[in-house]
């Protein structure tokens, strides 16, 4: 009699989820265990990347930490809570792949930047679509989202759409930067000795 007592109460504190929230958390991916850096590969500076308090934090000479867990990514839609420090530069890249060394040539920048000199703030596609000013403050946690639908890039930042970039039919990828939309996976960006950002709740969904 209690277990159907119990039963009953969870039927109907279910059946009270509005239509939408039920389910919403299906088909995410953790990204970040946060507490160590499995999965993740730093390039040339390793020492710039550490984990603090649940977060990933860049402080150091130029590094990219490269995600290499669960294979490729397409159609996706990643998030990541993050906090920048007055002055600081860093970057979310998508569709790309490891590179030792230098700015990753393959795939899209998701620009990190409220108060750097860079006029290419947070949100930004990096040299396809500027966003200005800076949708976010320094020493706040805000989230940023990327989300690639066959054509189309949407980045939004604290659930507002800042960037919907569809991107030309017939477009070829560029010779220093490929910059079109193909797979990849995912890296975070240590800009520069001074530029101090901390990334922390990292996840993604693919889409079909």
């Amino acid at each position: 009699m209690q277990k159907f007592i119990v039963a009953v109460v969870v039927g109907m504190v279910l059946a009270s989820v509005p239509a939408g929230l039920a389910g919403e958390d299906e088909g995410w991916i953790d990204l970040f265990d946060g507490t160590t850096m499995t999965g993740w590969r730093a390039s040339e500076h390793t020492n710039s990347w550490s984990v603090q308090e649940g977060a990933l934090v860049c402080f150091g000479p130029r590094s990219h930490l490269f995600y290499e867990g669960v294979g490729t990514f397409t159609n996706f839609h990643f998030k990541a809570e993050v906090m920048t420090t007055p002055g600081s530069n860093a970057g979310i890249y998508f569709h790309t792949r490891f590179q030792q060394t230098g700015w990753p040539a393959q795939g899209f920048e998701a620009q990190v930047n409220n108060t750097h000199k860079d006029r290419k703030k947070t949100g930004s596609l990096y040299g396809i679509v500027d966003v200005h000013p800076a949708p976010a403050t320094d020493n706040t946690w805000f989230t940023q989202e990327v989300i690639v639908q066959g054509d189309t890039i949407t980045i939004k930042v604290d659930g507002k759409t800042v960037v919907a970039y569809v991107e030309p039919p017939g477009t070829e990828p560029g010779k220093g930067f490929t910059r079109k939309l193909d797979q990849g996976t995912f890296a975070l960006q240590a800009h520069d000795p001074k530029s101090k950002v901390f990334f922390r709740d990292l996840r993604v969904k693919r889409l079909p």
